[in-house]
């Protein structure tokens, strides 16, 4: 999947369209999707649900704030 395709997810959550950033992310199988898709279940408050897709994606949970994982996904996923 074109990383692309992760920035606009990104941007559409920054955006204040959830939905459409997770309708993006949901069905692309890819560890970088399952990193956004746990930060969008952080955004969502949903802890829970943001640790199984950290652990999909290979990472630890974020302890970050939200601003500053979503500069760290945009500048990791738009290289």
């Amino acid at each position: 999947m074109k990383k692309n395709s992760y920035i606009q997810a990104l941007e559409a959550e920054r955006a204040g369209d959830w939905d459409k950033a997770h309708h993006i992310v949901q069905d692309i199988h890819s560890e970088e999707a399952a990193w956004v898709h746990a930060y969008l279940h952080r955004v969502e408050g949903d802890p829970g649900n943001a640790a199984y897709w950290y652990r999909r994606a290979g990472r630890a949970e974020c302890n970050t704030s939200l601003a500053e994982e979503w500069q760290a996904l945009f500048d990791a996923l738009s290289e």
